[in-house]
């Protein structure tokens, strides 16, 4: 029987592991392959009990680990997990019948749910001498057959008041960009942007707000009315007050930053991000920038919510303050721009916030 004795080969290896460890920094299993290396390095000086008592690791695992790096010629890749996923996976087999009689369904009965159409499906089923299928099922083979564009997303009823007829269009689901874990290294990378209402008394004022993710400078206008057109302006006011080029901008869904705001975006090469439906936590920055606001600005300032122009001269100033004097523990303790003008270019050019005018 050959013995492999890899104790001391890899004990004077150590520091080698260590330096070559920083080549790996993005393979994806990073963290999984450090952890193994830093648990051969524990075992090579401090022995097997201590090492199962610190990591539960055994000799063994240890020994295998070893074995890997060196039939692979050192290279630490090794050590990451490998895939227990079958070579040969189960293929979905489906009668097209099935799938006719859903497309069929669903284009006379449109948005139909899985539960409606099952009930009937089954039925289909028994006279045709096919095997029924389940609820979940029906719903993988309709959320497929969207993506295949062989059934449509939703439909929009119009009526023609000159001939008195309802007809129904249909309509593709839109493919909307994601961010996916998306991290912004730079100011200008990606910009959250979100909009509140505000009442009292009956009347109704909307403020649009946007945050950098990355330097936390942040811009709001109030509006009469919430639109993609003024929405629209307000990216156009945006991109002058912004010290830096707008690459990336994330907003929910609403109607508002569809239209003229998303053909704004296009036309000027600017990624637009869609959250997540039902999920406002992806705009997270930007929703607690906008109760800073709701908390420090808007309530003291309530009375002069009906005058727009006078209620966004204020909202100016203290946007200056916010900026330029208010200091944040995310960004060691500094204000936005100062903290962007120390940390990514000292000479760059300084906000146009500075230089708002402001009512005397």
């Amino acid at each position: 029987m050959q013995q492999i004795y890899t104790h001391s080969y890899f004990r004077k290896r150590e520091l080698y592991n260590l330096s070559k460890l920083n080549s790996l920094i993005n393979h994806p299993r990073y963290n999984e392959i450090s952890k193994r290396i830093k648990i051969i390095n524990f075992y090579d000086r401090y022995g097997e009990e201590a090492t199962k008592e610190a990591y539960v690791v055994s000799r063994s695992t240890i020994y295998l680990w070893k074995k890997r790096i060196k039939e692979s010629g050192g290279d630490l890749k090794s050590l990451a997990s490998i895939s227990r996923a079958p070579k040969r996976k189960r293929t979905k087999v489906r009668n097209m019948e099935i799938e006719e009689y859903i497309i069929t369904y669903r284009e006379k009965h449109p948005r139909a749910g899985k539960a409606t159409i099952k009930a009937e499906l089954d039925e289909y089923c028994e006279n045709k001498g096919l095997k029924k299928i389940s609820e979940s099922t029906i719903g993988r083979i309709i959320s497929e057959l969207k993506d295949r564009g062989l059934i449509m997303d939703s439909v929009k009823v119009r009526y023609n008041g000159r001939t008195g007829k309802i007809r129904i269009v249909k309509t593709k689901r839109i493919e909307k960009e994601r961010r996916k874990g998306y991290k912004p290294e730079k100011g200008g990378d990606l910009i959250q942007i979100d909009s509140m209402v505000i009442f009292k008394e009956g009347i109704r004022r909307y403020i649009i707000s946007a945050i950098d993710v990355r330097t936390r400078i942040g811009f709001s206008v109030s509006y009469d009315r919430l639109n993609s057109e003024n929405t629209k302006g307000f990216m156009i006011k945006l991109k002058e007050v912004m010290p830096f080029k707008i690459s990336r901008v994330q907003s929910d869904n609403g109607s508002e930053f569809n239209k003229y705001f998303d053909e704004y975006l296009k036309k000027e090469g600017i990624i637009h991000y869609y959250n997540y439906p039902r999920h406002p936590q992806s705009n997270g920055i930007v929703e607690r920038f906008q109760r800073t606001i709701k908390e420090q600005f808007v309530y003291n300032n309530i009375e002069d919510i009906e005058e727009v122009n006078s209620f966004n001269s204020k909202l100016m100033e203290y946007l200056v303050w916010y900026n330029t004097k208010k200091i944040h523990r995310s960004l060691n303790n500094k204000a936005p721009l100062r903290y962007y003008l120390d940390e990514v270019i000292n000479n760059q050019k300084k906000s146009n916030m500075l230089w708002t005018p402001t009512p005397s």
